[in-house]
This record gives structure tokens, sequence and C-alpha cells, in this order.
């Protein structure tokens, strides 16, 4: 006769609720807080013409410079179709351009215009007042405390990501 292995008590179970302590508990709230922040950014971001996704590559840009597209895609952990549908939609409104990398004509390097940093510029400016709002139910502190916990998570002092 085999032995009972079953535990004495049942496993926690997920609910996706507050007070949820199962396992997948911290993954479902950061995955909710980040539906959360991406649209209160979008309704940011909304009235300057772009999307998230946009904003995304123009962050890369703004930050590095010139990038090749497969570059672009491990910064920005899209795919490759979808980087290039962007930077096509960048490049029509004229927030970037595609240039040649010298010494190899296969390659292309996107560029941040001055026109997508005017817009980079002022995404920032819209951003603030919604942003206030998101944290709005933290208390003095807590805020840049979260950021530094987020911040932990997402870089951890091991460099596993």
């Amino acid at each position: 006769m085999a032995a009972d292995v079953s535990p004495a008590t049942p496993p926690t179970r997920v609910t996706d609720r507050p007070g949820d302590t199962s396992p997948f508990a911290l993954g479902l709230l950061l995955r909710r807080a980040h539906r959360r922040a991406a649209a209160v950014m979008e309704e940011a971001l909304r009235p300057l013409g772009i999307e998230l996704r946009h904003f995304a590559v123009l962050i890369v840009l703004a930050d590095r410079g010139p990038t090749v597209q497969r570059d672009l895609v491990a910064a920005t952990g899209s795919d490759k179709a979808g980087v290039m549908r962007i930077v096509d939609d960048l490049e029509r409104s004229g927030l970037a351009v595609r240039k040649n990398v010298p010494g190899d004509r296969r390659v292309r390097a996107v560029e941040i215009t001055p026109q997508g940093l005017e817009l980079f510029d002022a995404a920032h400016v819209a951003a603030e007042p919604l942003a206030e709002r998101l944290v709005a139910e933290l208390s003095p502190g807590e805020a840049a405390e979260l950021t530094d916990l987020l911040t932990r998570i997402a870089y951890p002092a091991g460099g596993e990501a």
C-alpha cells in the first residue's frame, strides 16, 4: 500500500486578488500594476500622436544614440517584425530616420530626429501629472521606495534578468 503523500494543508491557490499569498501573487500584482501604469502613460502619449511602443523605441534612441534594429529588438523586448513596424511609423512621422552603417551595407541604424527629441521631451511634460496620479494612493516617500524595490527586482545584483 502506498503512503499518503498529500500535504496536510492544501496548497495556496492563485486568486489574483489583494491578499493573495500564492507563489504567483507578486507576478500577478506586477502585471496588474504594469497594465495600469501603461494605460496612464498611453493617456499621456495619445495627444502627441504616438503609442507606448513608439515611445519605448524613442527611449532607447534618446539614451543610446543611433542603434541598429537588432539591438532595438533586444532593448525593447519586441520582435523583429514589431520593431520594423514601429521604426516605419516613427520614420513616417519624422521622429526617427534609418541610416546606413559605414562598413556594412546590410545594416541600418535608427536615429532619433530633432523633431523626435522635441516630442520625447514633450512626452515627459505631459506624463508628469498623470504619473503623480498613478502614485496618489502612496504615502510620501513610498513612490521612491517602490521605485527602488522594482529596480532591484528588474536589475538583480547577480545580473540575471
